[in-house]
């Protein structure tokens, strides 16, 4: 079928036979859906342009009732989708006049740009016969679309009678364009346009009197000059000269993708009275001469000025005379071209295009500071890997693409060898190792012509054989990524090139300290300086740091020159050092520039840990153990498991002498508690003899709390033990008493966990490490919660928010997140808690940690139960209990998930199914290390038991495991209550007492 809306709605069959879709209503309802033929629509968006913003009642049952009268008007073909949001109509986007008029319209657009004004009259023409009268004529409000189709239509007839004049056209055009002016009277292209055109039919006198026209209107509307375009066509007109001939920006046959930000900038300089002199600097590939003639194309006269082809600086005055189009007498001597140069250029107010200047860079800023010291007219935009070293000059790096529009270019480009290309999971990868250069991206792009995306990203880490076949019409240097960077590499004198086979070792980057220490060059900053100048280095924050592309080139140099080993070796002790030496400013109050500073060397300490383990065992063992808190802090969960089991393989399986505490880290680096390794037990009994046998203080504090999160409970309960395996180091007596407080917890004295809590709590505030802080004040705001008192426990969770944020410490974040949903939630805010278990939901994921996606889930059941919507519970319910893992901490969270399931099901009738969930959370919860679990479960039974005596006594029995009631928890106060409702004072506290005294056989009688 085709469809109309440029023009009155206009629906035909496959043979042309018209189709009547309806009345007014369904046909807005088409022409919308037809707008974004073959997506989805959303329901609301369908439901404003159907009724406003005053929408009836039952908007959206009246949407539902239309589509389905559009479908029985429409037929089978084409289908009207239901989708999660909204409809889609199943058509191609050819097959509406709109989407194909702009298809046209771009197309016609890129004729003209590359010179076919044939191919382009052709395409404009039948783009614009697609028009049948003003367009959207069926769907009222629709003012903005409207209004951009129409500055489409006028576009395209621009571009077609551009095309036209080119072809010789004229006279025949002259009432056109003023017609178009009558109601386009603000449009200098149109009144360009028509001056050319009264020009060519032989009336240069009107033309003028149109340019006269053009500046009185646009003064008195605009209080604006005609721009410098339509200003030098008036020059020419009045000399009666066509314009002058020379070398333009060169036309792409391709779009334009990105670079809005650089483009900016360059015009912003350019149009300054200050600035007369831009360079746009950046490494091989990155666009610079694509930029500089995107930028180009808005100015009335340009020259492009193309060097990379000379091998003689002296010839660049030649070079540029040439592009001017002063082709006589260029043989003469450098003086007389400089001469002749000067005086062409004398009276000119143009651009000139300095297209890669790297290789003259000496001779080309030479005739630069000529030409811009004598003719105050002209400016100058030159490209280059470096600066021109001038007076005044003012640079514009030109640095990679981004991410999104790095993905962009590929995707245009792709879907020109391979029509209909979507797009691929790997692609952004492809981007990221391509370092965004646009040229590689292209290279890249155009291998999908025989390759699949996977096979492309696979074969990168031979990016320069791969990208071997580039456009035969380019210059050698730009066909492949190898000459490219070969190009850059040729113009660096010896010692740039040794400092820069040498940096190749370092990933992400490096200080000026570690280049001087790995690379053994003393005082490095100036060859540093002139590498970084020469687009082989960025530089920010006082880090130095090669793109991938050319890293991967110069480590090809440095394997030939033969002194790899001794760098990765230097390289690797390097990072050793600086890991031991940040280990306990991670854990004080300087941890924040030294958890920045280690994030900012991750990529080397993981290459100097690959090398270790490849090498030296004994001293990866070390690394590792240095590393695994701030992993702990920053890094997603289970990250550095390949690393770590690769590590475990190469030392075997016992500890090296003196390493005991550094080999049992690295086995809790392999263990990810998620029950989907059959080793795991084996290897955490492995860690629990290694922490058993430790005799002396640890080195390593941080290693009792991953012992405690990877094996169980935190620490045993002998104290000497404690002490002696954390000694007198402040943070470890934190830590000690941060492990007494859980204890206490999980016995159910709350009391006394609470003071321990408080205790720890002032210890990690004397060394300033806020992980440690915000573990104490997340249990110390929860217990506030427990007492009712909901502000204390708030200003608790914030503070210790404050500190994970800082941090930077997603799963931390995510546990204190929840922790204040709940009291939240129990304080009856079901929309904060659910937006606070949804921001720890997504941060959980972010760290790896499934547990607490899970606990997140919960939460949001819970929302969903105590807000009425038990079918919405379930689900939650359900998602929560499928992400949990098979670990010990993992018990709890499964207790209280079968505890929400079984409180769902009593929501809705079913009490039986609810005692069985809540059965099989007491058979869990007796399997756990906390009686905390229990004092739930018998929360949870005594809501739905028969006899309210029997409640009576489940409640005294959470009472007597948890060691104080909950005050604020709706569900046990909702309990509480309606068991006290059906007894008497005293029967109630008779029983509730007896539950006490027998506490969990209270919970196992059920």
């Amino acid at each position: 079928m085709r469809f109309g809306i440029l023009g009155p709605l206009d629906v035909r069959t496959g043979d042309g036979t018209p189709l009547d879709p309806g009345g007014p209503r369904p046909r807005a309802l088409l022409t919308l859906l037809l707008l974004d033929a073959g997506r989805t629509v959303s329901t609301d968006r369908l439901m404003d342009g159907l009724y406003g913003e005053e929408q009836p009642s039952g908007a959206a049952n009246a949407l539902q009732s239309q589509i389905s009268r559009l479908r029985k008007r429409l037929g089978p073909h084409p289908e009207i989708e239901a989708t999660a949001t909204g409809y889609r109509l199943s058509v191609p986007p050819d097959a509406v006049d709109a989407h194909r008029f702009e298809r046209l319209a771009r197309d016609g657009s890129t004729a003209l740009a590359r010179g076919d004004h044939r191919s382009a009259t052709a395409v404009l023409r039948e783009a614009l016969a697609l028009w049948r009268g003003p367009a959207l004529a069926d769907l009222p409000g629709a003012h903005a679309l409207r209004t951009r189709l129409d500055e489409l239509r006028l576009e395209a007839v621009q571009d077609r009678v551009e095309a036209d004049l080119a072809l010789g056209g004229g006279s025949g055009l002259v009432p056109e364009l003023r017609g178009l002016l009558a109601t386009h009277p603000l449009s200098e292209r149109l009144y360009g346009l028509l001056m050319r055109a009264l020009h060519t039919d032989g009336r240069p006198a009107e033309a003028l009197t149109v340019f006269e026209e053009a500046r009185r209107v646009l003064a008195d509307e605009l209080g604006a000059d005609p721009s410098p375009e339509l200003s030098a066509l008036h020059q020419e007109l009045l000399r009666g000269t066509a314009p002058a001939q020379g070398s333009r920006p060169p036309a792409h046959l391709t779009r334009f993708v990105g670079r809005a930000p650089e483009l900016a900038r360059i015009h912003d300089l350019l149009a300054s009275p200050d600035t007369r002199l831009v360079t746009l600097t950046g490494p091989g590939g990155a666009g610079k001469t694509r930029l500089a003639t995107e930028a180009a194309r808005s100015y009335a006269d340009v020259r492009f000025v193309e060097l990379a082809p000379l091998t003689d600086g002296s010839a660049i005055p030649y070079a540029v005379l040439t592009a001017l189009g002063v082709r006589d007498g260029l043989r003469g001597p450098s003086a007389d071209a400089a001469e002749r140069l000067l005086a062409a250029l004398e009276d000119r107010e143009l651009l000139l295009v300095f297209d890669n200047c790297e290789h003259v860079v000496e001779d080309a800023a030479r005739v630069a500071v000529l030409v811009l010291s004598t003719c105050p007219g002209v400016r100058i935009l030159a490209t280059g890997r470096e600066a021109l070293g001038i007076t005044g000059e003012v640079l514009c790096p030109v640095p990679p693409l981004p991410q999104e529009h790095a993905v962009r270019l590929f995707l245009d480009r792709a879907r020109a060898v391979r029509p209909g290309f979507e797009g691929h999971a790997r692609v952004a990868d492809v981007c990221a190792a391509l370092d965004g250069l646009p040229l590689a991206i292209e290279l890249a792009a155009a291998r999908l012509r025989t390759m699949t995306p996977d096979e492309l990203a696979d074969r990168l880490d031979d990016r320069f054989r791969l990208l071997s076949r580039g456009d035969r019409t380019k210059a050698p240097r730009h066909r492949t990524l190898r000459a490219v960077v070969e190009w850059s590499w040729d113009l660096l004198d010896d010692e740039e090139r040794e400092l820069a086979r040498r940096l190749s070792v370092f990933s992400g980057g490096a200080t000026q300290d570690a280049v001087e220490a790995v690379c053994g060059v003393p005082y490095p900053e100036d060859l540093l300086a002139s590498l970084a100048e020469k687009s082989f280095l960025d530089v920010a924050d006082g880090r130095y740091r090669m793109l991938e592309t050319i890293r991967a080139f110069a480590a090809g140099h440095l394997a030939q020159a033969g002194e790899r080993e001794r760098l990765w070796d230097a390289h690797a002790t390097y990072f050793l050092r600086l890991a031991e030496r940040a280990e306990p400013y991670v854990r004080s109050g300087e941890q924040l520039p030294w958890l920045d500073r280690l994030a900012a060397e991750h990529g080397n300490l993981d290459a100097a840990l690959r090398h270790l383990v490849a090498t030296a065992p004994g001293d990866a063992l070390r690394l590792m153990a240095h590393l695994s808190w701030f992993w702990r802090l920053r890094g997603p969960h289970g990250e550095r498991l390949p690393i770590a089991r690769a590590l475990l393989a190469a030392v075997g399986n016992r500890p090296p002498e003196g390493l005991a505490e550094e080999y049992a880290l690295c086995v809790m680096n392999t263990i990810t508690g998620r029950g989907e390794d059959p080793a795991e037990p084996d290897r955490i009994e492995q860690v629990a003899e290694v922490v058993r046998a430790l005799d002396e203080p640890l080195r390593l504090p941080f290693t009792m709390v991953l012992w405690a999160l990877t094996g169980g409970p935190l620490f045993t309960d002998d104290a000497k033990l404690r002490a002696v395996r954390l000694g007198d180091d402040p943070w470890g007596r934190a830590v000690m008493e941060l492990g007494q407080a859980y204890q206490e917890q999980y016995a159910g004295r709350p009391a006394a966990s609470e003071a321990a809590f408080t205790r720890a709590l002032e210890g990690f505030r004397a060394t300033g490490d806020r992980w440690g802080m915000a573990n104490c004040l997340d249990p110390l705001g929860s217990f506030a919660g427990w007492h009712g008192d909901h502000g204390r426990a708030l200003e608790l969770f914030d503070e210790g928010l404050m500190h994970v944020r800082e941090l930077e410490a997603p799963e931390e974040t995510a546990d204190l997140l929840r922790s204040r949903a709940f009291v939240l939630l129990h304080g009856g805010d079901f929309e904060g808690a659910a937006a606070h278990f949804e921001q720890s939901a997504a941060l959980a994921r972010t760290a790896g940690v499934p547990d607490k996606v899970a606990a997140a889930r919960r939460g949001l059941g819970d929302t969903a139960r105590l807000s009425g919507y038990p079918a919405r519970a379930r689900v939650q319910y359900e998602k929560a209990l499928e992400a949990c893992a098979a670990n010990w901490f993992s018990v709890g969270e499964s207790v209280r998930i079968l505890i929400g399931l079984g409180r769902t099901a009593a929501a809705e009738g079913r009490t039986e199914e609810a005692r069985d969930w809540f059965g099989q959370a007491a058979g869990l919860a007796a399997e756990g290390p906390s009686v905390l679990e229990l004092a739930e479960v018998a929360e949870a039974l005594a809501s739905v038991a028969e006899a309210p005596e029997r409640a009576a006594v489940l409640l005294g029995a959470a009472t007597a495991l948890r060691g104080a009631p909950l005050l604020a928890d709706p569900d046990a106060v909702r309990t509480r209550e309606d068991t006290r409702a059906k007894l008497s004072p005293d029967a109630y506290e008779k029983a509730f007492e007896r539950g006490r005294r027998l506490r969990s056989a209270a919970v196992s009688e059920r």
